[in-house]
């Protein structure tokens, strides 16, 4: 990607993130548009992104596939990887070669390298000196993110964080808490609608997502208010979705 292009779409992309707020706020939405930003914009291959609920601990919110949800749980059930340390530390952890510096963290490592992913970079949301969460990001090739993409990926995710915070209107942790344990019970339902839409239209559980997301989309709706008509038997979505968004999502992907 060449500097002016770099330059377009990190603008883009911050207008993406800030255009959330528009109308009706979506965090799950605003997560996945944090996710697909920084795999673009830094040359990564997948991303997933934990926060805390209403108790405090930590959970998978979002991710850009299966196979992250399964690396980022393993953290999350072994208290250990690169990203909880992020989460615990408040500070970016880069692991340039899993397969030679994952020691500390076996079973990460393990399910990273299964899964084909060599390296990862952990970014913290950060707000008022505390962490509330982390953006992952995880690719197939060897080699850290150098002082530029780290600075990137934090930006974009403090306008995420600060975007949540400006949709609450107020900065009082106890209050962020309750709404990301929404995003949660909303996560929920779109997991719920993924699985109904996979086995409708016999495609795996990410095409599934790409459907669901794209009609949300082009009907300008919310995708937890899509995965819900869908989980609740109210919107079925047929081939004719699956074939536009095939063809939507190969669009996005073109080069510039």
């Amino acid at each position: 990607m060449d500097s002016a292009t770099r330059e377009a779409r990190t603008s883009a992309a911050f207008v993406s993130l800030t255009n959330t707020l528009v109308s009706d706020f979506d965090l799950v939405e605003l997560m996945h548009t944090l996710i697909d930003a920084c795999i673009d914009l830094l040359d990564t291959d997948a991303g997933g992104l934990l926060l805390t609920d209403a108790n405090g601990d930590l959970q998978l919110m979002a991710s850009s596939v299966e196979d992250v949800d399964v690396v980022e749980v393993v953290q999350l059930a072994a208290e250990a990887g690169p990203c909880w340390d992020c989460f615990t530390t408040g500070q970016a952890v880069t692991l340039g070669d899993i397969g030679k510096g994952g020691g500390p963290w076996p079973e990460f490592q393990r399910s990273a390298l299964e899964r084909g992913y060599r390296s990862v970079h952990a970014t913290p949301m950060r707000l008022q000196g505390q962490t509330i969460g982390t953006m992952n990001l995880f690719h197939s090739a060897v080699g850290a993110l150098n002082e530029r993409d780290i600075a990137l990926a934090q930006a974009l995710t403090d306008v995420a964080t600060i975007a949540i915070m400006q949709e609450r209107g107020t900065r009082q942790l106890r209050d962020l808490s309750t709404h990301l344990q929404g995003a949660l019970d909303s996560r929920i339902v779109v997991e719920q609608a993924k699985g109904l839409i996979a086995q409708s239209l016999n495609c795996d559980m990410d095409q599934a997502f790409t459907v669901l997301r794209n009609h949300a989309r082009s009907t300008n709706q919310a995708l937890r208010s899509v995965a819900r008509a869908v989980a609740e038997r109210r919107l079925v979505l047929t081939a004719q979705h699956q074939a536009a968004a095939l063809r939507g999502d190969s669009a996005r992907k073109r080069p510039v």
